[in-house]
């Protein structure tokens, strides 16, 4: 049965992998998935506070950091303050509107026409638009890393600790 839950724990670290790519798919939802059967099902030992406390801090993270990334880009790119503001809910309603697409384009569409709006020009409101897709790449990179740490820290604290 043990193998069983290991290979239910493999499978569902790896769908949180694919989420990073597809994110309509809940990807952190799958690590501590994992995380929880290993610790409820197949071990009498519990991973450790230090464990679920860092587990939990980068969860946070991933949270929101599609929603600082963005804004950073946006500002990075000549993006107004408005645009910014544009950018942030785009990713909160980019995940309702035709997911997994929407979470990218919904926010550089917003930006487009938020700094077009403004300025009329068409040149700046493309270049703080960019800024946007950029952030959901870095965002997106940023979780993939978190995802590696988390599985690394995960087998270190399984078989090592």
């Amino acid at each position: 049965m043990e193998v069983l839950w290991w290979i239910l724990i493999v499978v569902s670290f790896l769908i949180g992998f694919v989420g990073v790519v597809i994110p309509v798919i809940p990807s952190i939802l799958m690590f501590w998935i994992g995380f929880f059967i290993y610790q409820f099902l197949i071990s009498g030992y519990e991973l450790g506070w230090i464990f679920w406390t860092t587990s939990a801090v980068l969860t946070v993270l991933l949270f929101f950091s599609e929603i600082i990334a963005n804004s950073i880009f946006v500002k990075r790119f000549g993006g107004t303050k408005a645009g910014e503001y544009a950018a942030i809910i785009g990713v909160i309603a980019g995940m309702f509107v035709y997911p997994p697409i929407g979470i990218i384009l919904v926010p550089v569409i917003g930006v487009f026409t938020v700094e077009f709006y403004q300025s009329r020009n068409r040149r700046q409101a493309t270049r703080a638009s960019i800024g946007s897709l950029l952030a959901f790449l870095a965002s997106s990179l940023f979780t993939l890393l978190v995802f590696i740490f988390l599985v690394v820290w995960f087998i270190l604290w399984v078989f090592v600790f």
